[in-house]
């Protein structure tokens, strides 16, 4: 049995489920969206005549519609596929079924996703359209390139002005839609940047092996898993970004590593770095949280509000999931709610310049 008749036999199975289309290439797949416009897609990476990474940046560029991708997990180059496919505005990942006894609960859990993901609301995404412009549909798009670093000059923040309180650490967080809410942020932060960069993203654990090293690949920005007891100064003009299946903490301006109890069932959890940093560095500590569904993030982004730091939070209609952002906007959090083309700006006015205009060491 093909992986994609398991598939369409768990679907069927399930009677809140209709099954209105299956495709053998990716190209197929786009024309079915066309014709069906079905709820959710569940797309599988590597398939004949056009990929699922040029299927999906089509769909999400002319027909937008949720996206599951159901990929591998131990093949590097399909893992940067699928994080590709991520960034060009699929919704989340599953693994595909093994085989062994680890299928155990896969035919519920692929069920609950599909669900989960058809009833997310989809935009045009703006990258998958860069990469689809000029191509036909059996062409396969090209992953989008590393950006070009910005100059050493900051970018003034969002209406011209700049913030007097500086930061020595700088976290992110993020969830569904953050591969390519993080390519976005990074990207428009200028290279040696002095303040350590901290980032928090849900993904599954098996897909997150490789992950810093194809965000390192799509930024000027280096990006790597710190080790416990590493020296977070040592990260400026770096970022650090907790491993998968593991809390990051920081403690007396050092990293640390947990295994400790998830926390809004995520492990890494952005609240437990955000409660962390709060503790650590005070009012020096910045906090962002990026698009995402739950709640993860909040409380902690208030925690450092209240130490004087700065609290930032991307807004709805740039957000794939406005559900993170949104409880950090209920909760009072947020101190400032931004869209996410002006985020890098605005983490970028935290460092300290000196009368040139240049970022001091």
């Amino acid at each position: 049995m093909t992986v994609r008749q398991r598939l369409l036999e768990v679907l069927r199975a399930d009677p809140e489920i209709e099954v209105v289309g299956e495709a053998s290439d990716g190209k197929r797949a786009i024309e079915l969206c066309h014709e069906l416009d079905p709820d959710v897609v569940t797309l599988d990476m590597m398939l004949p005549v056009m990929t699922g990474l040029a299927a999906t940046e089509y769909i999400m560029a002319h027909h937008p519609t949720p996206i599951l991708v159901v990929s591998a997990s131990f093949n590097r180059g399909e893992l940067f596929k699928t994080y590709d496919a991520l960034a060009a505005g699929a919704v989340d990942v599953m693994e595909k079924p093994r085989g062994d006894d680890s299928d155990a609960d896969w035919d519920e859990q692929f069920r609950a996703a599909v669900k989960l993901v058809s009833r997310i609301k989809v935009i045009t995404h703006p990258r998958a359209r860069l990469g689809a412009l000029g191509r036909s549909s059996n062409a396969v798009p090209a992953v989008a390139s590393r950006h070009p670093p910005p100059s050493l000059s900051p970018t003034p923040s969002a209406g011209g002005s700049r913030r007097s309180r500086k930061a020595e650490l700088i976290a992110i967080g993020a969830s569904t839609g953050g591969p390519a809410a993080l390519v976005a942020v990074l990207s428009a932060i200028p290279s040696g940047f002095p303040i350590p960069i901290v980032i928090v993203l849900h993904i599954d654990e098996v897909f997150g092996a490789a992950f810093a090293d194809w965000l390192d690949s799509q930024t000027h920005h280096r990006v790597a898993y710190p080790r416990d007891g590493d020296v977070v100064a040592s990260y400026k003009g770096r970022v650090a970004m907790a491993p998968p299946g593991r809390h990051l903490v920081v403690r007396a301006h050092r990293f640390g590593l947990t295994t400790d109890p998830p926390r809004h069932s995520c492990r890494p959890s952005i609240d437990v770095l955000f409660d962390a940093i709060a503790e650590d560095y005070a009012a020096a500590a910045a906090g962002c949280i990026l698009t995402g569904m739950g709640r993860d993030g909040a409380a902690g982004l208030l925690a450092i509000r209240r130490q004087g730091g700065a609290a930032f939070a991307q807004d709805e209609a740039t957000s794939v999931v406005y559900g993170m952002p949104r409880e950090a906007m209920l909760n009072g959090a947020a101190e400032r709610i931004l869209p996410l083309d002006q985020i890098g700006a605005a983490l970028t006015a935290l460092a300290t310049v000196d009368a040139r205009g240049a970022f001091e060491p």
